[in-house]
């Protein structure tokens, strides 16, 4: 480095110190500096022997230092303004990693340059050392973070709250083309950002306690217990560094460490039996749902992290409020999914039993201060909780669910009188042999707003959902379409195209997206089509090089990229997918000569464990891949790569390389869908279908620089009745030789059979989600895709118009229509 450089560095360096208050201490470069001091003390090691990880804590750490003084001032904004505050309670929070992140937001990269320049780190080896945090799965945490994202750019008084989950969902592995799960010991490290906060804690009732019987912990009932929550949390920062919101996590914990006596009468095990229980409720997100003690535990999650967030954010209130009628003007609770939707019968019970509110007074409150966002339409993931859990648990908010339902039930009955199936539809407890509190519904009627994430979903959940309760408050419910953060998404996770962009147009669109709108023009400016090719070769070369490295597959970055990452469900189709597949393998078995274009396909994404068929279709997807590799008739001209163990920090390398985005979906089943905007604004082109925002993302950019196929949600419905797999595959010759393949075990030479499970899903019992009704649609569209390819000019045109027209979809966008239309919110300025 040259000297003027050098002083340059240093000015860059000092301006940004003194801008976050931390006075004349240096970033790095003297023994007094924050870095050197981190590296010597914190493990009190020789720094010349520090290793990458002992690097990567002392500069999360020295990062955390510059930030620490101005996250204290926004809380201390916020106690002193005392501001309508917003509290965002989601089970998940994909945060992904947070040095660069942060890095990125507070400004720092000359900081963070200047610094491994002068100590000379590798800095790619360094940021590897972290961990993407294991707080969520996927759409539902990402969207949360990207959230959280938004909220303190915009500089929004908001907080998220959370569990502080011990394993992430799992570590997945392939084993012979299996998923095979493994603990995802993110904390088993010590992480640099995150703030414990014992003096916070909470106590937390439970109307039973635990013992282990047979090595198993059994509830005991009759038998009141506590749990601890402490809270951890972890600093947001929006871009500029302006205003550092927090996001609190909830750890479990138990009251007393252990049992004496018990333990000195020999029961070791015994002894520590209530620790242990309180320790599990946070000791893995999403426990096995497939069993009634995995279900159990979910539901006391959800109970205590409603428990702790609430007795949190009431205590902050009365610091600053005395009058509980001021609750809806101060405070706006979002519940992200139904999860929470436990919110409604705590805060009822902190109103009646705490505040001593008289019921009509305390159900005013709850309501205007609760909201609801809806993320799915399957039945499945409309959570129904056993009332028999509440009697045991919860006794005291079973009995407001009940009153409240009598509430609601009466209120139906006198405006739709005589329509008892719409009194059965709307209430609170589904009837049956088993009796379930409906959290869906619970939310809607304790809340003043329920929306949905994309037009589309929307309008389904309305009509069909919960027609009618959206019939009785037809005012509560609103369209909210989500979106993602371009500073992580876009100016992070790809630089050359970002360094294009703010080249052409400058870079307000880091915190405006709509400014994108200016590359319109620029689509027929072949300096700015080249700039853009650039920018995308150059991600597809360093993915090729990450998947060489990680993965041991060698790719050619010439070839197209077409992805599909994403959790594997049926609905969302990867296996409409593999047959594509299967058909293009075919055609090129069949004439060797044809002329296509080289293609990579890439899958990505995780199986829930107990979800057997989603795990045959990773299977499938494997061997496919084998078979393809091990074919000298298709080398170079058709690749399948499963990238395992899908994250956010996969994700940002994989989204900018990208060609082409699969968004596949039955049409009617995808509430939105995130990645599909984040493939947009990094100028991949979409082959899809009508389904989630990919329909929004359509009418901005216009559905020419789309391929849009199959079925729409109205003729999904409107086929139910007499869709027939069998006819395609009597009648579609391509369809019938792709299912053939698969079933006469050409993917599976020494595993007879072990597809057949699908043969059943696809031909024997109707194909529910509808693959071959969509299949010769793909395939079309597939057709048009690799045609316009051929022309990387035409190309090059729908790229750079599809990036133009992505500024809806920032999240900037989206929280700024929450805080103007639900939560009534507006920015306060840290000092």
């Amino acid at each position: 480095m040259t000297t003027t450089r050098r002083r340059s560095a240093a000015r860059d360096t000092s301006a940004l110190l003194k801008q976050y208050g931390c006075g004349p201490i240096e970033f790095t470069g003297t023994d007094n500096a924050l870095y050197e001091r981190h590296l010597l003390f914190d493990n009190a090691i020789d720094p010349a022997s520090a290793g990458a990880r002992e690097r990567y804590e002392a500069f999360a750490r020295s990062v955390r230092d510059i930030l620490s003084q101005r996250w204290v001032r926004t809380e201390r904004t916020y106690e002193r303004a005392n501001p309508k505050r917003v509290y965002y309670l989601s089970m998940e929070f994909l945060i992904g990693r947070s040095l660069t992140n942060n890095i990125t937001n507070l400004l720092l990269d000359p900081v963070a340059k200047h610094a491994v320049e002068q100590k000379d780190l590798d800095w790619l080896g360094l940021v590897e050392e972290e961990p993407d945090a294991g707080l969520g799965n996927g759409g539902l945490g990402r969207l949360a973070a990207c959230f959280l994202d938004s909220m303190a750019t915009l500089q929004l008084p908001a907080m998220g709250y959370g569990l502080r989950y011990e394993y992430g969902i799992f570590s997945q592995t392939i084993q012979n083309g299996w998923q095979i799960e493994r603990p995802d010991n993110w904390l088993r490290r010590p992480d640099p950002w995150e703030v414990a906060r014992p003096q916070d804690k909470v106590e937390i009732k439970l109307n039973c306690s635990f013992e282990v019987q047979g090595g198993t912990l059994r509830a005991v009932l009759g038998q009141p217990t506590t749990v601890v929550g402490v809270p951890f949390d972890r600093p947001v920062v929006g871009f500029g560094g302006k205003t550092i919101n927090t996001l609190r996590l909830w750890a479990a914990a138990a009251p007393d460490a252990f049992d004496f006596q018990v333990f000195s009468h020999g029961e070791f095990v015994s002894a520590v039996a209530e620790r242990l229980a309180a320790e599990s409720l946070t000791r893995v997100l999403y426990p096995d749902d497939s069993t009634s003690l995995g279900q159990g535990l979910r539901f006391v999650q959800e109970y205590f992290l409603v428990a702790c967030s609430l007795a949190d954010l009431v205590r902050r209130y009365r610091l600053r409020n005395n009058d509980w009628d001021a609750l809806p003007q101060k405070i706006a609770i979002q519940l992200n999914d139904t999860h929470p939707a436990l919110a409604v019968p705590e805060l009822m019970r902190i109103l009646l039993d705490e505040a001593r509110l008289d019921w009509d007074k305390a159900w005013d409150l709850t309501r205007r201060t609760l909201a609801y966002t809806n993320h799915t339409l399957l039945p499945e993931a409309l959570e129904k909780w056993p009332v028999a859990w509440f009697e045991m648990l919860l006794p005291r908010h079973l009995e407001i669910v009940y009153e409240v339902n009598r509430r609601l039930l009466g209120e139906v009955q006198t405006r739709f009188q005589g329509d008892d199936g719409r009194v059965a539809r709307v209430s609170l407890i589904e009837e049956g042999p088993t009796r379930h509190v409906r959290m869906a519904n619970v939310a809607i009627a304790g809340s003043h707003s329920t929306n949905g994430v994309a037009a589309i979903h929307s309008n389904l959940l309305r009509t069909v959902t919960v027609r009618d309760l959206a019939d009785l408050y037809p005012d509560r419910f609103n369209n909210k379409t989500n979106g993602v953060t371009p500073r992580r998404w876009l100016l992070l996770a790809n630089p050359a195209l970002a360094g294009t962009i703010t080249a052409a147009i400058g870079d307000g669109w880091i915190t405006d997206l709509g400014q994108l709108a200016k590359l319109t023009p620029l689509a027929d400016d072949r300096a700015f089509r080249d700039g853009v090719r650039r920018a995308k070769h150059e991600a597809k070369s360093r993915f090729a090089e990450w998947v060489a490295a990680a993965c041991g597959q060698t790719v050619d970055p010439d070839t197209v990229f077409d992805n599909q990452v994403k959790r594997i469900h049926e609905y969302k189709r990867q296996l409409l997918n593999v047959l594509r597949i299967a058909v293009l393998y075919n055609r090129l078995r069949e004439n060797p000569s044809l002329e296509t274009v080289p293609r990579t396909f890439f899958f990505a994404g995780k199986a829930a464990p107990a979800y057997q068929l989603a795990k045959l279709v990773i299977k499938l997807i494997n061997n496919l891949a084998l078979t393809i590799d091990g074919d000298p008739a298709v080398h170079g001209r058709l690749k399948v790569v499963f990238v395992p163990d899908y994250c956010v920090s996969q994700a940002e390398r994989l989204i900018p390389a990208t060609d082409v985005s699969n968004q596949i979906s039955t049409a009617g089943y995808e509430a939105s869908g995130t990645s599909n905007m984040k493939f947009m604004m990094n100028g991949a082109l979409t082959i899809g279908t009508r389904d989630g925002a990919t329909i929004e993302m359509a009418e901005a950019a216009g559905e020419e620089n789309f391929f849009l196929f199959g079925l729409t949600a109205d003729q999904v419905v409107g086929s139910r009745g007499w869709y027939s797999p069998g006819w395609h595959y009597d009648h579609e010759p391509e369809t019938r030789a792709a299912l053939d393949l698969i079933f006469s075990g050409h993917f599976s030479p020494n595993e007879a059979g072990v597809f057949a499970p699908l043969r059943d899903v696809l031909l024997t019992r109707g194909d529910f989600y509808m693959h071959l009704a969509d299949l010769t649609s793909y395939l079309e569209a597939d057709r048009r895709l690799c045609e316009l390819y051929r022309d990387p000019d035409a190309w090059a045109r729908k790229a750079i118009r599809n990036i133009a027209h992505s500024g809806k979809f920032s999240s900037d966008r989206t929280i700024a229509e929450y805080a103007s239309d639900i939560w009534k919110a507006k920015p306060c300025p840290v000092e």
